[in-house]
This record gives C-alpha cells, structure tokens and sequence, in this order.
C-alpha cells in the first residue's frame, strides 16, 4: 500500500500506468469484453466498475493534450435500444481533469476492438453496463512531480 494512491489501483496496474508513455493507450474494458484474447498486456479488475477505476487514476494519468479526442468510447451498434447512462457518469469524471468540450469520440465496435489490439493494456473490470468500453490516451506529465 501506499500514502495517497487509491486501494483500487493495483501493483499490475500502477505497474502499467507507470510504463504507459505519452500517446500510448490504454482500454477499460467492460465484463462482456473480450479482453483476454485482444490484449497485449492483461489486467484483471474483476469486480470494480469503470467509473470508480477512472475516479482512481485520472488523478495519476494526465490524459493527451495534443489530439482533439484523448477519450474514445464504444459506439452503440445501429438499431441496438441499449441506453448508455455509464458515459455521462464518464464525461463528468473526465471533465473534472481536463475540461474540454469534446473530450470523448465514439468507435464504431469492430474499429474499437482493432484499436484495443494495438493499446498497451487492456484493463478488464466488472463494469456490467452495456457498451462501457473506454480507451484513455495518455499525455505528457509537465508538472513537478
């Protein structure tokens, strides 16, 4: 354990955003995602939900500034009536660290699971919500640590 770092954070995850440079990738994949099979890196999470996880790191992992869309979310498939309520709980924890209007950009499915092939790590979590999907990009850290 350490002073100041969330219980919920890992040693394979602090181990993994530690690693992370600027612009590489990084998925919090929902229960139904298949993150065993895409992923380079693979860390459980298994009974925490996404929101908590993002509420855990974004305080850690500066998010890139150099690209409009530093979020990416998993575009609900055409003619599916699923609600996705999960990506307002994001918005607002994202917007808490880096307030740009148009953070977040959605990925048609499969173009989102090519893109979680390529990511660093793929973060698989309990998050029961349908099309919870996250991929965070990762900025530079400016400030004095």
């Amino acid at each position: 354990m350490l002073k100041g770092i969330s219980s919920l954070i890992s040693p394979d995850l602090i181990k993994i955003l530690m690693e992370m440079g600027h612009s590489d990738e990084i998925v919090f994949a929902d229960a139904n995602f298949p993150a065993a099979s895409h992923a380079q890196r693979l860390v459980r999470c298994d009974g925490h939900s996404i929101p908590e996880l993002l509420e855990a790191i974004l305080p850690l992992f500066p998010l890139d500034t150099y690209v409009d869309h530093p979020a990416a979310l998993m575009a609900v498939t055409p003619g599916d009536p699923v609600e996705t309520p999960v990506w307002e709980r994001y918005k607002s924890i994202v917007a808490q660290h880096d307030p740009r209007p148009e953070t977040f950009e959605e990925i048609e499915r499969f173009a989102f699971y090519e893109r979680a092939k390529r990511a660093y790590a793929i973060i698989s979590t309990g998050e029961a919500a349908l099309y919870a999907n996250i991929i965070l990009k990762k900025g530079v850290v400016s400030e004095p640590r």
